[in-house]
């Protein structure tokens, strides 16, 4: 009997350190929903992350807007866990609006441009001021932009600010946003515009540079700790890491433009 008692006493040692691994394991996680412009900063980083910290990252990927099952939003709906979201700027607002991310945690963390793309081999037109890009546009026999709000911009307020909308508005057309270089690429359009970070890691083409600044429009990116964070800490230590000095080398690789080396105004 006596043995049977220490049996099960020390069973019960057993389980209670496993559970005590378990909550400590899980408290070294930190789950992350994130769109797709951060992407490439944020895998390079990320590993960088745990090495340094001894945390896990738990990464869910979907679209920063809309109702589909795998969008952040509809995700934060249905009462989905997470602890850190990293989407643009304007997104992580609705969310705080929303009541799913704590309002003093947002921290901005890089900037994307909209820049130009042509086929690779072909003349890069100068883009250098207003003037010149208007010269290009209306020279250039096609062109793509994306169904995105960089897109929404190009095609409502881009060329009218450059008082081109007229001629611009039988050449130029609205693709997906995964289309736009491909259609470069491929010789389908002359002249893609969209953001920078989406345009690097096709093949086929090259960046002709960023929109002149007079017309520039930037997609801000930002991090932000949700309401119901399960591990406040870790978010916040991510946070911090992503929007350091010692992350910005990443975030300029990937096109974009970290924050953290904006001068203050």
């Amino acid at each position: 009997m006596a043995m049977c008692k220490l049996s099960i006493r020390a069973l019960a040692f057993c389980v209670a350190g496993a559970l005590l691994s378990s909550c400590i394991a899980k408290a070294d996680e930190v789950k992350v929903m994130i769109s797709g412009g951060f992407a490439s900063a944020y895998r390079e980083l990320g590993s960088q992350f745990e090495e340094a910290s001894g945390r896990k990252l738990i990464t869910v990927w979907g679209p920063a807007v809309g109702t589909a099952a795998n969008a952040i939003p509809a995700r934060l709906a249905r009462g989905e866990s997470v602890d850190v979201l990293i989407v643009a700027g304007y997104a992580l607002d609705e969310q705080i609006y929303a009541g799913k991310v704590l309002p003093d945690s947002k921290v901005d963390l890089a900037r994307s441009a909209i820049g130009m793309v042509v086929r690779e081999g072909s003349r890069k037109p100068d883009i250098s001021s207003a003037d010149a890009l208007r010269r290009a546009l209306l020279a250039a026999k096609s062109v793509v932009y994306p169904d995105s709000p960089s897109g929404v911009y190009v095609g409502d307020e881009l060329f009218r600010r450059l008082g081109i909308a007229g001629p611009m508005g039988s050449k130029s057309h609205m693709l997906q946003v995964a289309q736009v270089a491909d259609a470069v690429a491929n010789g389908e359009a002359e002249i893609g515009i969209q953001e920078i970070v989406e345009l690097l890691p096709v093949k086929g083409v090259t960046v002709v540079g960023s929109l002149p600044a007079e017309v520039q429009r930037y997609t801000v990116f930002s991090g932000g700790i949700a309401i119901n964070a399960k591990n406040p800490p870790g978010a916040k230590a991510l946070i911090h890491f992503l929007s350091s000095p010692d992350a910005a080398s990443a975030i300029s690789r990937s096109g974009l433009e970290p924050l953290s080396a904006m001068p203050a105004r």
